[in-house]
C-alpha cells in the first residue's frame, strides 16, 4: 500500500515539473488587480479632461473638430495618458510576477517565459498597428474596440503557456471588444470594463484560487 502511494506521489512530482517546464506559473493576481484599478482611474481622468458624464455618448467626437480634422491636443493628451498607463502597467505586473516567483522560487525569464511574451506580442503588435490605420483614415471610433479585440487575441493566443483559466478571459475580452465595435458611442466604458473590472475580477480569483 505504501509502495503505492509512493509511486502516486512520484507521479505527481513529474507531473508538477513539467508543468513548470511548459507554462508560466509566476503570474500574479495581484497584479491584475492593480492593473486594472489603473485603467479605471484612466478612464475616469479620460472623461474629466474631455468634460463628459460616464453615461453621455459619443466621446469621440471631441477628438475630431468641426471641420473633420484631428483635434491634436486631445489626441496628444489621450495617446500620453495611454502610454503612461501602459508603462505604470507593465512596471506593476513585471514586479510582483517576479516578486511571486522569488517567493516560489519559479524562473521568471525562461524559454516558456519566452514563448508566452512572444505569443502575446504578436497580436499586440499587430493591433498597434492597425490603431495607427485607423487614426490615419480618421476612423477614431475603431480604435478604443480594436485595442480590446487585439488584447483578446493576445491573451487567447498566449493563454497555452500559462494558467489555463486565463483562456477564458482571452474569449470574454474578445467578445466585448466586438461588442464595443457595434456600440461605438460608449466605447470608452467597454475599455473600463475590459481592462479595469476584467482585470480585477480575474485577478481577484486568481489570487484566491493559486495564491492565498
Amino acid at each position: 500500500m505504501e509502495h503505492q502511494q509512493d509511486q502516486l506521489d512520484a507521479i505527481k512530482d513529474i507531473r508538477s515539473m513539467m508543468e513548470r517546464s511548459s507554462r508560466f506559473l509566476s503570474l500574479s493576481g495581484l497584479a491584475g488587480i492593480v492593473v486594472g484599478l489603473i485603467a479605471i482611474a484612466g478612464v475616469i481622468v479620460a472623461y474629466q479632461f474631455l468634460g463628459m458624464q460616464f453615461n453621455e455618448p459619443g466621446y469621440y467626437t471631441r477628438i475630431i473638430n468641426p471641420d473633420g480634422s484631428l483635434n491634436h491636443t486631445v489626441c496628444q493628451f489621450l495617446l500620453t495618458e495611454l502610454i503612461l498607463l501602459l508603462v505604470v502597467a507593465l512596471v506593476v505586473a513585471i514586479t510582483l510576477s517576479m516578486r511571486k516567483a522569488s517567493a516560489k522560487a519559479l524562473p521568471i525569464w525562461d524559454a516558456t517565459a519566452k514563448r508566452l511574451v512572444i505569443n502575446m506580442a504578436v497580436p499586440l503588435v499587430a493591433g498597434a498597428i492597425f490603431c495607427c490605420i485607423l487614426l490615419f483614415h480618421g476612423h477614431v471610433a475603431l480604435i478604443l474596440p480594436t485595442t480590446i479585440l487585439f488584447y483578446g487575441l493576445a491573451i487567447f493566443n498566449a493563454s497555452k503557456y500559462t494558467l489555463h483559466d486565463i483562456r477564458s478571459l482571452g474569449v470574454i475580452e474578445i467578445l466585448l471588444g466586438l461588442v464595443a465595435a457595434f456600440y461605438v458611442e460608449y466605447a470608452l466604458l467597454f475599455w473600463a470594463l475590459a481592462f479595469g473590472v476584467l482585470h480585477i475580477a480575474y485577478g481577484l480569483y486568481i489570487y484566491f484560487k493559486y495564491e492565498k
